[in-house]
C-alpha cells in the first residue's frame, strides 16, 4: 500500500470507524466487478456509509486527493457499472437501507439508496400499493434509478425513472442538493433529477430516492402461449397491444430455452418460441383480456392458449419464465457467458430477435433469447468455453446484435446501461450530442472522480 493509499485509508477510517473501513482482499475482490462481466479491478478500499453526510464527508476527502470513487449497491450489474477501473474508493451503499417516510395518502415513500425493490414492496404491502418496477435481480432502489431500470413489467408500468418524484444526490464537490418535489408535476426549473436517472453514478451520489407507487391489482391472470416461430409470436404481440389490452407483463423465450427448461426441471412444454402474458385488474376485466387474448393469439396461429387467475396455476404457467436462468446454467456446465440486451422499434423485433439466434448459430455457439416483446426489448446470452478464440467468438456475436439493433434505428441497450462493455457505441448512437453530454459530465465532475470510465467514451484527440 502506498503512502498516499495510507493516508486515505487512515482518513477514511477516523470518519467512519474500522467496522466500516476495509482494506481485506475478499472485501476489495468482492467490490471489483459485478455480475456477466469479468474485467475485474481492485479497489484501493471498501467503505460502508449509513448517512448522506458520511458520503459527502467521503466525497469531500476524495474530491480534495482526485481519488476516484465507484458507488455499489446490490452489485448486480451485467455491464461492468461497479468496476472502479481506477481503483480508489468502492462506496457501498447497502447498508443505507432505511425506508425513512411511507405516506399511503399520497401514495409515495421516501427511501435510502440501500433499500430494495422487494423491501419496499413488503413494507407497503398491506396499504395495498406497490412500486411496479421489476427487474429481476433484488435490486436496490438507488442503483435502479441509477441505470433507469425496467424489467418484465415494463410494458404497463414503465421504467424506473417514471416512478422518481425527487432525488437527494452527494455532487463531486461533496455539495448535498434535493431534486425534485413531492408534487405528482411540475413546469418549474431544469428537470436535474431526470439527469441522474440512468446516469449510473458519474454525475452525482445517490443518496436518497422519493418514489411514486401504484395500487396493487384486485386480481392477476397468466397465460402461456407457444408459437411456430417469431414471427407470428411477434405479430400476436402487436396486434393484442393494438387491440388496446393493458398487458402487465410480455415475455418471450425461445425454443432453445423451453428445451433449456424442460431438461431442467423435467417438465414437457412445447418446445417452441412461447409468449407469457400476465394481465392486472379486477376479475371480470382480466377474464374480458384473456378471452380476447385467445382470440387473437389462435388467430395469428398460436398453436395452444393456456390461461388462468388461480395463484398456484399462473405459478405453474410462469414456471418456465422463472427458472430460465437456472435451466441456461444448468444446460452449459463449466462454460462462461456473455449476457446483452438491445432495444428495437417493435415493428424490427422479429428480424432482430431472429438475425441474434442465426448469428448464434452460424458462430457455433449456445445462445438463448428472452425478450420483453411488449416493448421491443430483448436479452441475448451467449455461452462459451473460457479460450480466447471462443471468446472472441462470443464477443463478435455480441456486438452484431447492437450493431444490427442501431442500424434499424434501436438502442445499444434498453435497460441493462452502458457501463463499460457499451462505451463503443455511445457515439453511433447519440452523434454530436454525444459532446453535449460531456459538457454536462465536466460541469458537475470537473476532475472525473464519479464513477470514472462508465457511460460515456473518452473523447478523442
Amino acid at each position: 500500500m502506498s503512502d498516499s493509499t495510507s493516508e486515505l485509508v487512515s482518513d477514511l477510517t477516523s470518519l467512519l470507524g474500522p467496522e466500516r473501513t476495509s482494506t481485506s482482499r475478499a472485501v476489495l475482490e468482492g467490490h471489483s466487478h459485478g455480475e456477466s462481466f469479468d474485467g475485474a479491478v481492485l479497489p484501493d478500499v471498501v467503505v460502508f456509509p449509513r448517512s448522506t453526510q458520511e458520503v459527502a464527508r467521503v466525497v469531500e476527502l476524495a474530491s480534495a486527493r482526485g481519488i476516484a470513487i465507484t458507488p455499489v449497491g446490490a452489485n448486480s450489474s451485467l455491464e461492468g457499472h461497479t468496476v472502479p477501473v481506477r481503483g480508489g474508493i468502492s462506496l457501498d451503499l447497502s447498508r443505507m437501507n432505511r425506508i425513512v417516510e411511507f405516506r399511503a395518502e399520497d401514495l409515495l415513500a421516501r427511501v435510502e439508496p440501500g433499500v430494495t425493490y422487494p423491501q419496499l414492496n413488503d413494507f407497503v404491502r398491506r396499504s395495498g400499493l406497490f412500486f411496479p418496477v421489476d427487474p429481476g435481480a433484488h435490486a436496490t432502489l438507488g442503483g435502479m434509478v441509477s441505470t433507469n431500470a425496467s424489467g418484465t413489467a415494463a410494458v404497463r408500468y414503465g421504467v424506473t425513472a417514471n416512478y422518481v418524484m425527487a432525488l437527494e444526490v452527494v455532487l463531486a464537490s461533496g455539495g448535498v442538493v434535493r431534486l425534485g418535489t413531492e408534487a405528482r408535476k411540475s413546469s418549474s426549473g431544469y428537470n436535474l433529477k431526470a439527469l441522474f436517472c440512468g446516469a449510473e453514478g458519474t454525475l452525482g451520489i445517490i443518496t436518497e430516492v422519493t418514489v411514486r407507487l401504484v395500487g396493487l391489482p384486485e386480481a392477476a391472470s397468466a397465460a402461456r402461449v407457444p408459437f411456430p416461430d417469431v414471427a407470428t409470436a411477434t405479430a400476436f404481440v402487436t396486434a393484442l397491444i393494438q387491440a388496446g389490452v393493458p398487458v402487465a407483463r410480455c415475455e418471450l423465450l425461445d425454443p432453445a430455452s423451453m428445451v433449456a427448461v424442460n431438461r431442467h426441471k423435467g417438465t414437457d412444454y412445447p418446445e417452441e418460441t412461447t409468449i407469457f402474458l400476465e394481465f392486472h385488474g379486477n376479475p371480470a376485466g382480466i377474464a374480458a383480456e384473456a378471452e380476447l387474448a385467445r382470440t387473437l393469439g389462435l388467430d395469428a396461429g398460436a398453436l395452444s392458449f393456456e390461461s388462468s387467475s388461480d395463484a398456484a396455476e399462473r405459478a405453474r404457467i410462469w414456471d418456465a419464465r422463472h427458472s430460465h436462468f437456472y435451466a441456461m446454467v444448468a444446460a452449459n456446465p463449466g462454460k462462461r457467458n456473455i449476457v446483452t440486451d438491445v432495444c428495437v422499434p417493435i415493428s424490427r423485433l422479429a428480424g432482430s430477435v431472429n438475425g441474434a439466434l442465426a448469428a448464434c448459430t452460424e458462430a457455433g455457439l449456445t445462445g438463448y433469447l428472452i425478450g420483453h416483446v411488449g416493448d421491443g426489448n430483448f436479452h441475448m446470452t451467449i455461452f462459451f468455453d473460457d479460450a480466447p478464440e471462443e471468446r472472441a467468438r462470443a464477443e463478435a456475436v455480441a456486438h452484431g446484435i447492437v450493431e444490427r439493433a442501431l442500424e434499424v434505428g434501436g438502442t445499444a441497450t434498453g435497460e441493462h446501461g452502458v457501463g463499460l462493455r457499451k462505451l463503443g457505441y455511445m457515439a453511433a448512437e447519440h452523434g454530436n450530442s454525444l459532446a453535449a453530454m460531456r459538457e454536462i459530465k465536466r460541469l458537475l465532475d470537473p476532475f472525473g472522480i464519479m464513477n470514472p470510465g462508465k457511460k460515456l467514451p473518452e473523447a478523442g484527440p
